[in-house]
């Protein structure tokens, strides 16, 4: 382990500076947005003159986490993360930590992302869900070809983004690009997103019922898609998460991903850029982030039960009463049995992420078998965790009725995260299975 730890930790320990015009871009942009005769900075424009290294950008993370937790009940009310939260991730340049240097980003590994997500989903599930696909997303849309991430990212600012991973639009192929029509669900964070990145099978006119077609990603501007607003749910509620429907809208080529590309990570834009980290299978880190939101929820919820715990004592007039809930044995074991859950689920995501990454820097392949292992491990973490939630909200009592409390919320929040397919057990374990006997994998990896 130690040995992938310096390897992993070569190409991130002294980071190189911004590209010297796209640092002057950023600089002039703050200039301009300065009151008449009053010239200053921002924090964020000070803060990249420095490129900050991997810890500054988790402790980052950190400091925020006190305001995310005490906002966490609100966000639920408010079906969606709080602006100024997505303000501060902003300001904290975290939406930066993926995306290539050519584009002010600053091209750190997996490992880096992960800690980011693990540290916000403790705090808030919800923001963590959201803010992790953001992040997730400095590294997916440096898939699609070059003209497609100067689109999205020449402004210099820190443009937020969604996806939908699911294919259930329709694209036609026309001259210069694709119709794109169709209606997705799950748009996480669409309302604070600049760009949306769709899933839609290429269907030619001529195409038959029982033709195989393939599968693309569609970047657009939000702007081309309508919101639709139906997210009430009882799990991950702050992440408005809301359907999208596009009415033909026409998407040029360049925006174009075929899933095949991105599942092996040879699209043209991995090919582009010269950091072997964006030949990462988009499933690895993609759904590894995903994974990560349910391993933190379980995270802050155990921390929240330890403390809730310790000064609690039973009421009940026949079993126990005004006795100190610690000292039952039952509480204890199931302290004890969340807490190997969670970090068992912990250490498994970092190390298939920093094992991934060696190979990469070594110049080795990343396997068909790589990629079916890591998929199965992270739903196996995702499971790990709801186990971990489990334990802890079965014995919150009458107090964990109530919206409010921290464990409920993990408990509901971790339950949802373990729905996506991507995460699901059954099916991703059953792949994992089929592989290892020979058979063809039905599923993503």
């Amino acid at each position: 382990m130690a040995a992938v730890e310096r390897q992993t930790a070569e190409p991130i320990a002294e980071p190189l500076p911004l590209h010297r015009f796209s640092a002057e871009r950023m600089l002039h942009k703050e200039f301009e947005a300065c009151d008449k005769g009053f010239t200053r900075m921002t924090t964020a424009a000070i803060r990249r003159l420095a490129v900050p290294s991997p810890g500054q950008l988790i402790d980052r993370a950190r400091g925020m986490v006190p305001e995310i937790r005490a906002l966490a009940e609100e966000t639920e009310r408010n079906r969606n993360v709080l602006p100024h939260i997505i303000d501060k991730i902003r300001d904290a340049e975290l939406l930066r930590t993926c995306r290539p240097k050519e584009f002010g980003g600053f091209e750190y590994d997996g490992e880096t992302a992960l800690r980011i997500a693990l540290t916000i989903s403790a705090a808030c599930a919800s923001t963590g869900w959201a803010v992790n696909g953001a992040v997730s997303n400095g590294r997916s849309i440096a898939h699609f070809p070059i003209e497609a991430q100067r689109e999205v990212w020449d402004g210099n600012e820190d443009p937020f983004t969604c996806a939908c991973f699911a294919p259930t639009g329709t694209a036609v192929p026309v001259d210069g690009g694709y119709v794109l029509s169709g209606a997705w669900s799950f748009a996480s964070g669409c309302d604070a997103s600049s760009w949306v990145k769709l899933g839609a099978f290429i269907t030619p006119p001529s195409a038959k019922p029982s033709q195989a077609l393939e599968g693309a990603f569609f970047l657009l501007p939000i702007g081309d898609c309508e919101i639709v607003d139906n997210w009430f749910v009882c799990g991950l509620a702050g992440t408005g998460s809301k359907d999208i429907v596009v009415r033909e809208a026409f998407v040029p080529a360049h925006r174009v991903l075929l899933f095949a590309d991105a599942r092996s990570g040879t699209a043209l834009g991995a090919k582009y850029h010269k950091n072997p980290l964006y030949r990462m299978p988009l499933l690895i880190h993609g759904a590894s982030m995903l994974a990560s939101t349910a391993v933190g929820a379980a995270r802050g919820a155990l921390d929240a039960y330890l403390e809730m715990t310790r000064a609690r004592k039973t009421r009940g007039a026949l079993a126990g009463g005004q006795l100190p809930m610690a000292e039952f044995a039952t509480i204890q074991l199931r302290y004890a049995e969340a807490a190997a859950a969670v970090e068992s689920a912990e250490l498994m995501l970092l190390a298939d992420m920093r094992d991934m990454t060696q190979k990469l820097y070594a110049g080795e392949e990343i396997t068909v078998a790589d990629r079916i292992r890591c998929r199965r491990n992270q739903a196996w973490v995702t499971k790990l965790a709801v186990q971990a939630v489990e334990a802890l909200n079965a014995s919150t009592g009458g107090s964990g009725l109530h919206l409010s409390n921290p464990v409920q919320r993990a408990w509901r929040d971790a339950n949802a995260v373990a729905r996506h397919v991507s995460l699901n057990w059954d099916a991703v374990g059953t792949m994992y299975g089929q592989h290892a006997f020979g058979l063809e994998p039905r599923g993503q990896y």
